[in-house]
């Protein structure tokens, strides 16, 4: 949910008109939009490199991940890890879009955890991938974007530790 909609809701529940510092971080969040649109697509338009380097990053520190036995093993599972990057990388734009964390934990985070422990994926290794999908990303941006990214990938990283 976008600051805008929380701010409108939290004002109804309470019957009462959005107070000085709610319309203050109404006009905060709509003057940096664009720059948090521009963001997103520099993360969608890359997203392929991003997932290709991050994941040559984790195979590198990890390499029990794609060694016999492990969860990345063999093209099937690698492929489908691929994808789980591609997805989380999404849900990072999603939020960047929302400039809320909510949008990661309502689609992204409720679940997967559940469904990470079912299939026997290791809770840290996910944490350890994000943090690769991180650095991947942020090379591409410049310092003050990779500041406005940075503390969404920081919010999925602790979700899944």
């Amino acid at each position: 949910m976008s600051v805008v909609s929380q701010v409108i809701l939290q004002a109804d529940d309470e019957l009462r008109y959005p107070s000085t510092g709610e319309l203050k971080s109404i006009q905060d969040f709509l003057q940096t939009g664009v720059r948090r649109a521009r963001i997103a697509e520099a993360l969608a338009e890359n997203e392929r490199k991003i997932v290709q380097e991050a994941s040559k990053q984790l195979w590198r520190k990890r390499p029990d991940f794609i060694s016999p036995g492990g969860n990345a093993y063999g093209d099937r599972q690698r492929s489908l890890c691929l994808r789980d990057y591609g997805w989380y990388l999404r849900l990072i734009t999603y939020g960047l879009l929302a400039g809320s964390q909510e949008p990661i934990e309502t689609i992204g985070v409720i679940g997967a955890r559940e469904m990470y422990n079912a299939l026997g994926v290791p809770m840290p290794g996910m944490a350890e991938a994000i943090r690769c999908l991180k650095a991947a990303s942020l090379e591409l941006l410049d310092d003050s974007d990779a500041a406005e990214a940075s503390p969404y990938f920081d919010y999925l990283i602790q979700a899944m530790s």
